[in-house]
């Protein structure tokens, strides 16, 4: 009952709100994740013939006190052709055109064509892929992939600590012996210095895969049995894990932590493997010398090598940038502002350092993907988050509850021209005026009737509130005008848009840099950049070459040059992996448009001040060198510095050469 009182309890932290025993049983069933086939399934391509009922959701009505039906989910599951089904389904998820791609790599599918006749009586020819192909993926990319090259960085060895996709340079496993690696991973004698000196690449040499079988064979000769137990677990927390999760190419990270258990048991016949060469040099020594010497040589040639070769790329102490970033995302905001972050990442941290280090308590954190549910926007309604205020919206939950409004489709109206006040598109989009809604197979549904879009400014209220500097107020616009080029719009983005029409500018509105282009709602030439969070500002500003938002360069200077900390990313000893470096891009970034914009104000002095602060903290031996140093390189040859533009220039021909 410990989720329950402490759901009720209104944590600031309180995911799927588990209060009663509806929402406890879908918390406990991960219903937010879905599910997936396992024993009979579709493939990719299969074709949707219908579509069934899932199971429906209740919530508890406050004012009768009874549970009601909040979504039927009507046709909800889909039915795919028979014909394009199979058992122990592996490539099954056609969603993403990258898994598609995937599939056919790693299964090497050629496919059989099969003649399909869909509803509207129009007939195709589908490549279904056969069940040998299927199995050929299940055991190169789940099992091979996604368990042994785990098991292999473990025991054999790891090329290095970036992920890796199925390409010969990234994320392998490798024993560090030549003759072994190059069957795999190609010659070995011409391996660039930064992929040899990555913290990540370990050479075990096989000892501790060798010791272990030394150990499985020992355990099955003296005791069969209980090396049926220790196989059991071996295998249920790793190869049956394998088939449970019937994971889909590209996962978002490595999952090798997935497999832990595995390896655990594995290692009890490394322990046994000492045990078996004790055993077997007894015969030839006696009393304890055989069992001292075994120890002693065991200990150095695996745990000894392992430690030597795997510290460095294992060792977390004094690395705190997912801390300090954290902060910097929070530092980048004005007081009492609303942040909109999206993924894990981004969101976590920021928790974690308003949790536990109590920094701008004041911010509100607004997770995108969270905001697709009913239970997550009722919290942002209704709670305090520390010293943040509820957020504001105008739709009731009745109007956002599950299964209410969570795609709505946007269809233009042609009598509708120009742009349409933002607070008038969403009590459109509210009204239960059946005029408000479009017909379709499933019955009315909600849409929008335009994409044009306009948010009212009031340039008084924008400069009172510090939204705008003064010295830009000549630079406001009247009205905040913008297009979203979609088909529709998730209830995540629809409740953004209703904050951002009930806020009206009285809180500052910022989103993460890190959430990417959907999640911006076509708004990027509202955007202002001061530091890890782009700030939504009535100015419009032209966006060139990739990059968003105009500067501020007073607030950004400040902000990266005084208020922002690193975590100790430059420090010698300090590991940072691939999802360091792959943030210090994004940093790097932000210091070289800082970098431009103070140049193009005749601000040299500070340009340079700030390329140096960046190239300080992110030297290449830790960061190495990418495409935003180029722009680094680039301002130092307009500042002047042309010695400090060479280096970089130099270093990363240098670097190109070494991987030709």
């Amino acid at each position: 009952m410990m989720l329950v009182i402490r759901s009720n309890a209104n944590t600031p932290i309180n995911e799927n709100t588990p209060k009663d025993a509806l929402g406890l049983s879908a918390y406990l069933a991960r219903e937010q994740y879905g599910d997936w086939p396992l024993l009979k399934g579709p493939y990719y391509n299969a074709p949707v013939i219908d579509a069934k009922d899932g199971n429906p959701v209740y919530n508890k009505d406050h004012e009768t006190g009874k549970y009601v039906i909040t979504n039927p989910r009507t046709a909800l599951i889909p039915i795919y052709d028979p014909e394009f089904t199979t058992i122990f389904p592996r490539m099954h998820s056609g969603r993403e055109e990258s898994h598609v791609s995937a599939y056919k790599q790693w299964g090497k599918v050629k496919g059989r064509p099969i003649e399909f006749t869909g509803p509207d009586g129009k007939t195709q020819i589908i490549e279904k892929p056969t069940f040998g192909e299927n199995l050929r993926f299940f055991f190169s990319y789940q099992v091979g992939h996604m368990y042994m090259r785990y098991f292999m960085w473990n025991f054999a060895g790891r090329q290095n600590d970036i992920q890796g996709h199925g390409g010969i340079t990234e994320g392998n496993w490798l024993s560090g012996i030549n003759f072994i690696d190059q069957i795999f991973l190609g010659p070995r004698y011409n391996v660039p210095d930064h992929i040899k000196n990555n913290p990540g690449h370990n050479k075990f040499y096989m000892l501790p895969l060798i010791l272990g079988l030394i150990g499985f064979f020992f355990h099955v000769k003296r005791n069969y049995k209980d090396t049926i137990v220790v196989g059991l677990l071996f295998i249920l927390t790793g190869l049956a894990i394998i088939v449970y999760l019937n994971q889909t190419p590209y996962q978002p990270r490595e999952r090798d932590y997935a497999y832990a258990a595995s390896f655990y048991a594995f290692a009890i016949w490394i322990g046994l493997g000492v045990m078996a060469i004790s055993d077997a040099i007894s015969k030839y020594l006696k009393g304890k010398l055989a069992p001292i010497l075994t120890t002693i040589v065991t200990l150095a040639l695996v745990p000894g090598i392992m430690a030597a070769e795997g510290w460095d790329d294992h060792d977390r102490s004094n690395r705190y940038t997912a801390r300090d970033i954290a902060s910097n995302y929070l530092e980048s905001c004005a007081p009492n502002a609303i942040i909109f972050t999206n993924g894990d990442n981004d969101t976590f941290p920021l928790w974690y350092v308003q949790e536990v280090e109590n920094m701008r308590p004041d911010i509100k954190i607004v997770n995108l993907s969270l905001l697709n549910t009913d239970w997550y926007i009722d919290y942002m309604i209704r709670h305090k988050t520390y010293d943040a205020e509820p957020l504001p919206f105008t739709m009731k939950p009745i109007q956002y509850r599950d299964g209410t409004r969570d795609m709505v489709y946007m269809i233009e109206n042609e009598n509708i021209t120009g742009y349409t006040n933002l607070m008038d598109v969403i009590q459109f989009v509210a009204s239960d005026n059946i005029r408000t809604k479009v017909p379709t197979q499933r019955g009315p549904e909600d849409y929008l009737p335009t994409k044009k879009l306009s948010l009212p400014v009031d340039s008084a209220k924008v400069v009172a509130n510090g939204t705008v500097a003064p010295e830009d107020a000549h630079l406001i616009v009247k009205n905040v005008e913008w297009k979203i080029d979609r088909y529709g719009l998730q209830k995540n983005h629809l409740m953004a848009l209703d904050f951002l029409a009930t806020n009206n500018w009285d809180r500052p509105v910022y989103f993460a840099i890190t959430t990417g282009g959907d999640s911006y709602l076509g708004l990027e030439e509202y955007f202002q950049l001061e530091g890890m969070a782009y700030r939504l500002v009535p100015i419009k500003h032209t966006n060139e070459d990739g990059q968003i938002g105009r500067i501020n360069t007073s607030i950004l200077y400040n902000n990266v040059m005084n208020k922002f900390k690193w975590g100790n990313m430059n420090q010698d000893g300090v590991y940072m992996n691939e999802d360091n470096i792959r943030l210090s891009t994004n940093i790097k970034n932000v210091f070289a448009r800082l970098a431009l914009a103070l140049i193009s104000e005749n601000r040299n002095d500070s340009a340079i001040a700030v390329l140096d602060k960046a190239i300080e903290m992110m030297p290449e031996n830790k960061m190495p060198f990418n495409y935003y140093n180029l722009l680094m390189a680039e301002a130092y040859y307009k500042t002047g510095a042309f010695d400090k533009g060479n280096a970089i220039i130099e270093r990363m021909i240098d670097v190109n050469a070494e991987s030709l």
